[in-house]
């Protein structure tokens, strides 16, 4: 079985590029959806443990938690300490299930992958890219931030262009759908034939 690490900087596409891997019979690990599960069970006691007053009815208040910890290294660190065994875990489980569906590419979806060293982890990087005008255009569409806090977030993020040369394959989403749908199948042709290189 192959993985493919999909990643992209924020606004380029790549949750709708995770959505077509799996309309095309990809199983997706979508590690975003994966914590906000765990924020609505098995890890929110610990976290309230962790940090009194961050959880509502049972459930990890994201916003609470994010102002706890956002600029306390140390308390990122502990709830990293919470967080991520719990992750592995749900991503092994993920993976045993790909593998006895007899899977031969699985996608995991980490926004984060370069700057967490996940590429180690996978045999083939996939970028998802726009140009920079798109990208800033499709964010701030979605009217949920303004352009200083997204230049915040993309001051954080690996540069698109760094990305881009890591990246065994790049999916350009500038010109809609069946474009992307063209790239995906091009890289599931191509991924089956490369060797494993995963740590």
């Amino acid at each position: 079985m192959r993985i493919l690490g999909l990643t992209g900087s924020i606004g380029m596409g790549k949750s709708t590029t995770a959505k077509l891997f799996a309309e095309a019979g990809v199983p997706v690990y979508d590690a975003d959806a994966a914590v906000h599960q765990l924020y609505e069970g098995e890890a929110a006691p610990a976290i309230e443990a962790a940090f009194p007053g961050t959880t509502v009815n049972g459930k990890v208040d994201r916003q609470k938690l994010s102002a706890r910890v956002v600029h306390d290294p140390a308390a990122i660190k502990q709830l990293e300490q919470i967080v991520h065994p719990m992750l592995g875990a749900s991503r092994q489980k993920f993976f045993a299930d790909a593998e006895a569906a007899k899977a031969p590419v699985v996608v995991l979806d980490i926004p984060l992958l370069f700057e967490t060293g996940g590429e180690k982890r996978v045999d083939a990087v996939v970028v998802v890219s726009t140009s920079p005008e798109l990208q800033r255009q499709r964010v701030l569409e979605r009217g949920t931030m303004d352009e200083a806090k997204l230049d915040a977030i993309i001051a954080k993020q690996t540069p698109d262009a760094e990305k881009r040369k890591r990246a065994d394959f790049v999916v350009d989403t500038s010109h809609g759908l069946d474009p992307v749908r063209d790239q995906i199948k091009h890289i599931l042709a191509e991924v089956v034939k490369m060797p494993q290189r995963r740590a």
